[in-house]
C-alpha cells in the first residue's frame, strides 16, 4: 500500500539531523500510531452560499488508536513528543491523495513552523492539482514562533494560500489578519450561533465580512447547524458557509451536497 510505505519513508526521515534544529524526543505512541496506518482523514464540505455548490474540502484527522480519544489528543501528544512535523507531514498525504478532485483546507498547528517539514520540496500540498488552503487556528498567536513569517513566506511564493481559522474566538485580535495578509478568514462558531436571534451579533458579522473583503479575504462562516443561521450568514453576506446543517464531515468526499442533510459523519 502507497500510503503505508510513505508512513514508513517519514518515519525514517525523522532522526535525521537538520542543520539548526537539534532536540531529544520523548517516548511517544506517535511513531506507532504512523506506521501502523492508524489515521484517516474526512472531509467536510465547504460550500458556496451563492450557488449551493461545494467550493472546497476541510481534511479533518481520525485516528483508531486507543491511546487517543480524540484529535486535540493527539495532536497534543505528537507535540509534547516532537513528532508534530511528522503527523502534519503524514496527514497531507493522506488527504491530498484522497480529495485530488477539490481545493484543500488542511489545519497546521503553529509548532510545524519550527520545523522543516512544511517547506520540503517533495510535500505534497505543492501537487495538489486545485488550491490548497494552509489553515491556522487565530487562537494561537503565531509571535510565539520563531520561523513562522520566513517559512509562510516560502510555501505562499509557491502558491500555497492562507486561511485563518476562529476568528471571533480566544486570542481574537483583528491584527492578525492585517498582518498575515490570508486569503480565507473563517468566522468561529460564536459569532453565528443563533445569530438570528441577536441584532447586535448580525451588525457585527456584517461588519467583520465587509472588514475582510476590504483587506482582501474571502469569509467562510463556520458552525452552521440550523436553516436560521444559514440565512442569517447568507445576509451579512459570508460568501461561504461550513457546519452540520451544510453537511458533516465524512469518506469519500462528497462531490455534492443537499442543504439540510447531514449524512453519515
Amino acid at each position: 500500500m502507497a500510503e503505508q510505505q510513505n508512513f514508513l519513508r517519514w518515519l525514517q526521515r525523522l532522526d535525521r539531523p537538520r542543520p539548526g534544529f537539534r532536540r531529544t524526543r520523548r517516548s511517544s505512541q506517535i511513531p506507532n500510531v504512523l506506521s501502523g496506518g492508524h489515521l484517516r482523514v474526512v472531509y467536510q464540505p465547504i460550500v458556496d452560499l451563492r450557488t449551493g455548490e461545494i467550493f472546497a474540502h476541510e481534511a479533518l484527522v481520525r485516528s483508531d488508536s486507543p491511546h487517543f480519544e480524540s484529535p486535540p489528543a493527539l495532536f497534543n501528544a505528537a507535540i509534547r513528543s516532537q513528532y508534530g512535523g511528522a503527523l502534519g507531514r503524514v496527514i497531507r498525504e493522506i488527504a491530498t491523495a484522497n480529495c485530488p478532485g477539490y481545493p484543500l483546507f488542511l489545519n497546521i498547528h503553529p509548532n510545524e513552523f519550527d520545523e522543516s517539514w512544511l517547506v520540503q520540496p517533495d510535500d505534497p500540498i505543492f501537487a495538489h492539482p486545485h488550491p490548497v488552503f494552509l489553515e491556522l487556528t487565530e487562537a494561537v498567536p503565531l509571535s510565539h514562533f520563531a520561523l513562522c513569517h520566513s517559512v509562510l513566506r516560502e510555501i505562499r511564493s509557491k502558491g500555497i494560500s492562507l486561511a485563518i481559522d476562529d476568528l471571533g474566538a480566544g486570542y481574537s485580535n483583528l491584527k492578525y489578519i492585517a498582518d498575515l495578509h490570508p486569503e480565507v478568514v473563517k468566522l468561529d462558531r460564536s459569532l453565528v450561533a443563533n445569530a438570528h436571534r441577536n441584532k447586535r451579533l448580525q451588525i457585527l458579522m456584517r461588519h467583520i465580512v465587509r472588514l475582510c473583503d476590504d483587506l482582501g479575504a474571502k469569509v467562510v462562516a463556520e458552525g452552521v447547524e440550523t436553516a436560521e443561521e444559514l440565512a442569517a450568514v447568507r445576509d451579512a453576506g459570508a460568501p461561504y458557509g461550513q457546519g452540520y446543517f451544510l453537511a458533516r464531515p465524512s469518506f469519500p468526499a462528497p462531490r455534492s451536497i443537499k442543504v439540510g442533510r447531514t449524512g453519515d459523519g
